[in-house]
């Protein structure tokens, strides 16, 4: 039902409102993510054209790394293919570069089988994951156009699923799926690009079974599990030194609350998850350009590249207002 049919009974809750300390130093970091001050490596100018191999077959002309940079501009400045192999060009002119720029059918046919660099993993260390779900937008109309004007919903999305470091805001790992596909399964794949140990998962309870257990203790044995258990969820048949950290958890609610529970376990750090993802729509975009899933998989995992360096120059330092 509408959220406008409930208006006069919803329960009103105040909206919390933020204030950014470092406001200063934060509008010069907003100025920084748009300088234009490009350069190229020499390390990229060598690579760039791969070298023949002396096999059968005509060599291909572009590097990964020259499909990779074409796509890490399309998605920071929102262009289309044409205008990002034109920004390119231009690029390479004002470098003084004689480097061959791709087309726009070459850059959107070799970006399906892009293999992406490694994102910035600095953190070094037990570190503490929040991972959450979001929703990419294919084709289709949205609600409100449905309810306007009449018609069948007739929409596709894909599942983004990030594993975020709520500390410096830093995505750790990242997997697109289809939305067929269980949050649970992806799970295992997000703590397996990880190679540091992780010290806490905090998740939702949409992950609270025994598989998503199971994956983080494979992955990192000691690593403190922090989900919320269902509403009608109950302790095992185990004894007292023997209790999962499921039925601590358990225990802990039917003596606190679930708020004082969330207050116990600090669960409140997973809704920085929730602002990587806010973050991430409205620079990168709701929606997905790819149309094939392979392509739209290279697509996300570019886009989460693409907000660690700009999350690498400095995030906000906010305190709550009374």
């Amino acid at each position: 039902m509408p959220y406008k049919a409930n208006e006069t009974r919803r329960h009103k809750i105040p909206r919390a409102r933020y204030r950014v300390a470092n406001w200063s130093a934060y509008d010069a970091i907003l100025r920084r993510r748009g300088n234009l001050a490009v350069w190229v490596t020499p390390e990229a100018i060598a690579v760039w054209t791969p070298t023949k191999t002396g096999r059968r077959g005509r060599p291909a002309r572009y590097s990964d790394i020259a499909i990779e940079a074409g796509l890490m501009l399309r998605l920071a400045f929102g262009r289309p293919w044409r205008q990002t192999a034109g920004f390119l060009v231009s690029l390479m002119r004002l470098l003084g570069l004689e480097l061959p720029v791709p087309d726009h059918s070459t850059f959107s046919r070799c970006s399906a089988d892009l293999e992406v660099a490694s994102a910035l993993a600095r953190t070094e260390g037990p570190v503490t994951v929040v991972i959450d779900t979001t929703g990419l937008k294919v084709f289709g109309k949205g609600e409100w156009h449905l309810e306007q004007r009449g018609g069948t919903a007739r929409r596709t999305w894909r599942k983004l699923h990030l594993a975020v470091d709520p500390g410096t805001g830093e995505i750790l790992a990242s997997a697109l799926a289809s939305n067929e596909e269980g949050d649970a399964l992806l799970v295992g794949p997000l703590l397996d690009q990880s190679p540091r140990p992780i010290g806490t998962v905090l998740a939702d309870g949409a992950d609270d079974g025994e598989p998503v257990y199971h994956c983080v203790t494979a992955h990192s044995p000691t690593a403190e599990m922090i989900i919320p258990p269902r509403s009608n969820a109950v302790p095992s048949d185990t004894i007292a030194s023997a209790r999962t950290p499921r039925d601590r958890h358990i225990q802990l609610i039917n003596e606190r609350g679930r708020l004082g529970w969330q207050q116990a376990v600090q669960y409140g750090r997973r809704s920085l998850g929730e602002v990587a993802m806010t973050r991430y729509k409205q620079v990168i975009g709701h929606s997905l350009h790819a149309r094939t899933l392979p392509a739209q998989k290279v697509e996300a995992a570019v886009g989460c590249k693409v907000m660690n360096f700009m999350t690498s120059l400095g995030m906000p330092a906010t305190r709550k207002v009374t």
